[in-house]
């Protein structure tokens, strides 16, 4: 089956105006934080986490939903669910590993690493990866995973980012001989030896970006890039300078549900093609629900501000009480980028007043009213799309409720 990814970048590397988007979940987070990584088990008053069982079998329903082009998983991971129960052969999901875990992602509980600067390390083999074993052949590197992250954190200091550099063209070059392509991860200092101020981290990463990457040709270059949102400035910067780098924005921790549409919805008005969501989509009240809204999101069919409240219906139609109620869930919080909570934090900005209040009068000569198969009614704008914003919120539940049967089954 044709992945969604290779046809996506196909679609953007050849119009630069495309508003195809690369949607990804990141289920890697056991090359981080060890027996936390699956989250809260909602299911125990006592706020234990899931087992590892419990996270892989989220991630064989996400990848049935169909509606990712990526998951990112660990090398165990993908050896289990890609290699052996062959999940993805008739999947257009694209299976991916984390192909690096540097020093400032070892989050083990009473660790200090992440307040240290960052030194590059390897855990995966990229044959285990590809194969499930060392030295496979060419056919053997075909049925496992050939696209991999790979991890950097500068910290403005030559030394400690000269190792960084070594690291990652030693990895390219053997990436590059295997056949295993690779996306480009770029988070902020962690521990900056040589502090950058705030103002200018979005600034300094976009440098290095552009700077590390000028001297790789496209056999070796990523396909695309992961990196902390600050801003539509700078996102635009880098998009502007060269399309063909397929930015893409990180999710970052968990947040309200407003923090994860906003991101996404400013960081693709503002040039980013790629978005990676790991904790927010783990720590969802319903994982498969997000998605389709985060997917909803992604195309244009939805903004933040219809998707939140819009989500909550469908919970309440699921009989799952949110984390917090509405009001709450419709915030920006500062949300911390890095793996550790060391790094910098970010925010998009807030949602725009509408005209008039939120009693404002609509007007009923452009807008409509549709019928579903089952009666219910929902308004249309003129276009003949729905008008989330002047559905009540049964029928916004309706709507939904009806979209996600369709679309999960």
């Amino acid at each position: 089956m044709e992945k969604t990814l290779d046809k996506k970048l196909a679609e953007i590397h050849a119009d630069t105006g495309s508003t195809a988007f690369i949607l990804a979940d990141a289920k890697d987070a056991d090359m981080a934080f060890g027996i936390a990584a699956p989250g809260r088990s909602p299911e125990h008053a006592d706020g234990e986490f899931r087992t590892l069982a419990e996270y892989r079998e989220h991630i064989r329903a996400n990848v049935r939903q169909g509606l990712l082009d990526i998951m990112l998983m660990s090398v165990s991971t993908n050896e289990i669910l890609t290699i052996r129960e062959r999940i993805f052969d008739g999947s257009p999901i694209t299976p991916a590993v984390r192909a690096n875990d540097t020093t400032d992602i070892h989050v083990a509980r009473g660790s200090v690493f992440p307040n240290q600067p960052s030194r590059p390390f390897r855990t995966a083999l990229l044959d285990h990866a590809m194969c499930g074993r060392l030295g496979g052949d060419e056919f053997e590197r075909h049925v496992g995973a050939n696209l991999g992250l790979y991890s950097v954190t500068f910290n403005n200091h030559v030394e400690v980012d000269a190792r960084t550099l070594e690291a990652y063209r030693d990895f390219r070059i053997e990436a590059e001989r295997k056949g295993f392509r690779h996306f480009l991860e770029v988070f902020d200092p962690n521990a900056p030896v040589n502090p950058v101020p705030d103002e200018k981290i979005g600034a300094f990463l976009n440098d290095l970006i552009v700077r590390t990457l000028a001297g790789v040709a496209s056999p070796g270059r990523p396909v695309f890039l992961k990196i902390p949102y600050h801003g539509p400035k700078f996102m635009e910067e880098l998009a502007g300078y060269d399309p063909h780098l397929v930015p893409g924005i990180l999710g970052g921790s968990a947040g309200t549900t407003y923090d994860a549409f906003k991101l996404l919805e400013d960081a693709r008005d503002h040039g980013a093609r790629a978005a990676l969501f790991g904790r927010k989509i783990n720590n969802a009240e319903h994982q498969l629900s997000f998605i389709q809204f985060l997917r909803w999101i992604a195309d244009g069919e939805a903004t933040a501000e219809q998707a939140v409240p819009a989500y909550h219906g469908v919970l309440q139609g699921l009989g799952i009480r949110p984390h917090r109620p509405l009001d709450e869930d419709m915030q920006l919080t500062n949300q911390a980028i890095g793996y550790g909570g060391t790094t910098m934090t970010v925010t998009v900005p807030a949602r725009a007043e509408q005209p008039g209040g939120e009693s404002a009068a609509v007007d009923t000569a452009a807008a409509k009213t549709v019928e579903s198969d089952d009666g219910q009614a929902w308004p249309t704008k003129p276009d003949g799309t729905p008008d989330f914003a002047r559905m009540t919120p049964q029928q916004r539940l309706a709507y939904h409720r009806g979209r996600l049967n369709n679309t999960l089954g």
